[in-house]
């Protein structure tokens, strides 16, 4: 199973986190995409160690970023481990996904 989530608002992080964590305990092929003050994910812990733990697994939204992610945000931390890009990101994954849940 390919599983796809899209997160468009930083409300969503603990929902994001603990249904990447179900998708892949159960052996699914998980992809995330963040857009929209969803970016501001990757200042959460918890999901971010999700995303160290699979790289390549979390795309987000450079121009997202540069409107929502407060200035100087750091992340050397997820160098490697999430792809930085465009809304290309987001199309990829609706296209490879079995399922898609766009919080």
């Amino acid at each position: 199973m390919h599983f796809g989530l899209v997160v468009t608002d930083s409300a969503y992080a603990p929902h994001a986190t603990a249904l990447l964590a179900g998708a892949a305990a159960r052996g699914w092929d998980v992809r995330c995409f963040l857009t929209d003050t969803g970016v501001l994910l990757l200042r959460d812990e918890g999901f971010a160690a999700h995303a160290r733990a699979h790289p390549g697994s979390v795309a987000s939204c450079k121009h997202s970023m540069d409107h929502h992610a407060p200035e100087g945000m750091d992340l050397s931390a997820l160098q490697g481990a999430v792809v930085i890009g465009g809304q290309y990101q987001g199309a990829k994954l609706a296209g490879a996904a079995d399922v898609v849940l766009v919080l």
